[in-house]
């Protein structure tokens, strides 16, 4: 699961956060300064983190995800569809929207009719939670290293 961080479009960062077996497996998150994007555009920079990631993951021949989940809507599902289409990668994507938690799944434009507390609702929301989680904390660290004297 990805995310993005940024205080009004400075110290953009991305996170990514990995579920295995139902189980957060935390030596395998990644944190990623974004380095192609200016300011605030979430979705852009969720293009440039999964396609940093899996273009890495193919061309080590390491194993590729079941799912990609991205933080947000439409938008961000589309950019991280469009990256994994760029580097060849057929994982499949869908994105969870905060507020109404509502997934988002490619070729439709309406979102998937789930109950915010049905399991695998829930389940979604745990692992976007905790990609947001981990994005925050590497924002707060950057921001603190920038004002340390």
């Amino acid at each position: 699961c990805f995310d993005i961080s940024h205080l009004s479009g400075s110290a953009v960062v991305g996170s990514m956060v990995r579920f295995r077996n139902g189980r957060a497996e935390k030596k395998s998150y990644r944190r990623f300064r974004i380095r192609t994007v200016e300011g605030r555009d979430d979705p852009r920079a969720i293009g440039e983190v999964v396609r940093r990631r899996y273009s890495r993951l193919m061309r080590e021949g390491s194993p590729l995800p079941d799912l990609v989940v991205v933080d947000g809507g439409r938008a961000q599902l589309a950019a991280a569809v469009s990256a994994l289409r760029e580097i060849g990668a057929g994982i499949p994507a869908i994105a969870l929207a905060k507020r109404e938690e509502q997934v988002y799944v490619p070729g439709r434009t309406t979102p998937l009719p789930l109950s915010r507390k049905e399991q695998g609702s829930l389940y979604l929301q745990e692992i976007r939670d905790e990609a947001h989680r981990f994005a925050i904390a590497y924002h707060h660290l950057l921001r603190k290293k920038e004002v340390a004297p």
